[in-house]
């Protein structure tokens, strides 16, 4: 199987994310890791990228001479990965785009709801793949969860319930580290801190395991440290278009809570429970029965939740391998296979419009307000 080629803008040494990017990308030889413009310093970015094993000629000092010249290459990228400032997103991606790149967006896929909907319709305009790394719906056990739902195994869903919520950000002595900061500086982060920045996953993965989209929201936001501009704990109510009735918990203040991301999804005939502190089990409840743990790996899963499990039964998977899972579906995706578990441009573009319409909740008294963007009313 001939690999496909990979480029990388941002995610530089130091970064939180890079690192999973690039051990996503690698991890099943779909991909070989060959353009990069890994940071904001040109040098910086040049020396890094060739101790990855960059080749010179493909090691860049910007995106934008990435695109000028790899647009112009017989052997171009097949992908490239933006994990860049949330502020850079849209230009990077509708750029690639337009020069007919296939482009995986770390979220927020955009700053506002006009600039999602513009690469929603340039991506169905060029034919090329715009996917949204919402990484966390990759676990097997989620789509395993996800498997349940389409195949009618706890009836109609009632109920979603779910949390992101740490207590990293929760030290008031610590708010000027600038890892810290630029998450509630609105020039850095947009218009919300705390519910773009986690929250999304969570209200991301709701429609995912529930198989329905969110409709209408109202949202509660608080700055529980007063020299933050954006919140650091918000709850959101939600409304999806069959019905469902959600709630969302997030928040960067809950001290005790390290990486608390768990969803529990109710219907009519059974429950689930997923955490991805506990990623290896599936928590099963059909009514009038006792609790079953479905574990990752063993015999009877759906299709998709075995063709992501990747080791054998007890022994874990990562958030690394949750990447690798995305990584799998483009490269699947590019050779153009369908995989309509791909998080996409729709997707990016209904989570923004959430955040601005939580936003004006918030602002507004908790208000119930219309949460779809315009494309999809």
């Amino acid at each position: 199987m001939t690999k496909l080629k990979w480029g990388m803008i941002g995610g530089g040494e130091g970064s939180q994310i890079g690192p999973a990017h690039r051990l996503g990308a690698l991890a099943d030889a779909r991909f070989e890791f060959t353009a990069g413009a890994l940071d904001h310093r040109a040098d910086v970015g040049r020396e890094y990228a060739q101790r990855l094993g960059i080749a010179t000629d493909r090691a860049y000092g910007d995106w934008t001479e990435m695109l000028a010249r790899e647009k112009d290459r017989e052997d171009r990228v097949d992908l490239v990965t933006v994990a860049t400032p949330n502020s850079t997103h849209f230009e990077i991606t509708k750029s690639f785009l337009e020069a007919g790149f296939n482009v995986l967006c770390e979220k927020p896929m955009t700053m506002t709801v006009e600039e999602g909907e513009e690469i929603v319709k340039i991506a169905e305009k060029s034919g090329k793949i715009c996917a949204v790394n919402y990484c966390y719906s990759a676990y097997p056990m989620v789509r395993q969860a996800r498997a349940m739902v389409r195949a009618g195994e706890i009836g109609k869903v009632r109920v979603v319930v779910a949390s992101f919520s740490h207590g990293h950000h929760g030290d008031a002595t610590d708010a000027d580290n600038p890892r810290v900061r630029w998450r509630y500086d609105p020039a850095m982060a947009g218009v919300s801190g705390q519910f773009a920045d986690c929250g999304i996953h969570a209200l991301h993965m709701s429609s995912f395991i529930a198989n329905d989209e969110v409709k209408t929201l109202s949202a509660d936001f608080a700055s529980t440290i007063p020299s933050r501009e954006l919140e650091d704990d918000a709850f959101v109510n939600f409304r999806m278009e069959g019905g469902t009735v959600g709630r969302l918990w997030t928040s960067s203040v809950a001290i005790g809570r390290q990486h608390g991301f768990d969803i529990q999804v109710f219907g009519e005939t059974g429950g689930l429970r997923w955490a991805s502190e506990q990623p290896n089990q599936l928590y099963y409840t059909p009514v009038g029965g006792r609790t079953q743990i479905i574990e990752k790996g063993e015999g009877g899963l759906h299709e998709d939740a075995q063709r992501l499990s990747r080791v054998s039964i007890a022994h874990p998977e990562g958030f690394p391998l949750a990447v690798a899972n995305i990584y799998c579906d483009l490269a699947d995706a590019i050779a153009g296979e369908i995989r309509d578990s791909l998080p996409n441009a729709a997707d990016g573009v209904r989570s923004m419009a959430a955040v601005h319409v939580a936003v004006d909740s918030a602002r507004q008294g908790s208000v119930w307000m219309d949460a779809r963007p315009s494309i999809f009313r």
